[in-house]
């Protein structure tokens, strides 16, 4: 590339749609292009789940589901592969038998990744990975606001002693003081927990929480209305359990709870967030062997399409 001008999609009309390489969207690789304002990139781990396994095979699943996507965003009126340089940046491979070293490896790539402006939208993976993530986007921004969609809390202390999985990383990040603990909130939690003292605790970390019950009788206006009161002009990381949605529009992931929101809800609130000061975000906890028909591979892939989109009108 010997100008400024973004290389986007592979056109369609001369490669059919199931042809070539799958890359996100059909983007480039990072090692064509000579800058990324935006990088899409995977971490197949899944070391840290407490149930089904299979996560670290999300990225590719969601690679190959987001081969449909098209330039042209029509919901936020934006054509983000124009706007920015958006670029498919690979894999991080990471220890899959030491999760101290995984989380060490992945913190150290994105600091180097983001050094120069870059934006990441992470494919994962289970939700371990956040960790590192936000201790790399901390380093360029101080405390983060964090808008976290899930079926769960993730808040949790430890499981059988172990203080870094899936279930714990907002735990460890509150206590790190990587968080901005006034505009932190839960969208889409449901289902049983281990006791009351859960929600204390959670409470007591900063989080608000807007249940998947909730976001069915506020309807999504007023709950982006909130969200966007709670986040102000922040610097804003969004993480995406893809659990959040209703196993009937997510069946492939490892922790599925009923009750769940649909993907046109998700979506939407994603898309009311426009023009938030959003620094990057992930979408983990695809599993495709439980999936059918790419049902939560698409859901996925169109969420991670959303995060691009957000990032290319962000400030």
């Amino acid at each position: 590339m010997t100008d400024q001008t973004p290389i986007g999609p592979v056109d369609s009309s001369k490669v059919p749609r199931f042809a070539g390489f799958a890359t996100f969207a059909r983007l480039p690789r990072i090692d064509e292009v000579e800058r990324a304002d935006v990088a899409v990139v995977g971490i197949p781990f899944d070391s840290g789940v407490s149930y089904r396994p299979g996560a670290r095979f999300g990225p590719a699943a969601v690679r190959e589901a987001s081969r449909l996507l098209r330039p042209y965003h029509p919901g936020l009126d934006v054509s983000p592969f124009a706007e920015k340089q958006v670029v498919d940046a690979g894999d991080i491979a990471v220890n899959p038998f030491n999760i101290g070293e995984a989380i060490e490896t992945i913190q150290d790539t994105a600091e180097r990744m983001t050094a120069d402006g870059t934006r990441l939208v992470t494919i994962g993976g289970d939700h371990t990975i956040a960790l590192p993530l936000l201790r790399a986007a901390a380093k360029l921004h101080g405390p983060v606001a964090m808008l976290h969609f899930d079926a769960h809390l993730d808040t949790w202390d430890t499981y059988f002693g172990a203080p870094y999985t899936h279930g714990t990383p907002f735990r460890r990040a509150s206590e790190e003081g990587i968080l901005d603990t006034e505009a932190l909130s839960h969208v889409g939690t449901r289902g049983p927990l281990y006791g009351k003292r859960d929600l204390e605790e959670d409470r007591r970390l900063g989080f608000g929480i807007v249940t998947s019950g909730d976001v069915l009788k506020r309807g999504i206006d007023e709950t982006v209305d909130a969200l966007r009161q709670r986040i102000g002009d922040r610097p804003l990381y969004i993480s995406i359990d893809i659990d959040v949605l209703d196993p009937a529009h997510a069946p492939g992931t490892g922790t599925p709870e009923a009750g769940g929101m649909t993907s046109r809800e998700l979506l939407e609130i994603l898309r009311g967030l426009r023009d938030l000061n959003l620094i990057g975000g992930d979408v983990v906890e695809l599993a495709p062997a439980y999936d059918h028909a790419e049902i939560t591979a698409i859901a996925a892939s169109h969420v991670a399409y959303d995060l691009v989109s957000l990032l290319s009108l962000g400030k």
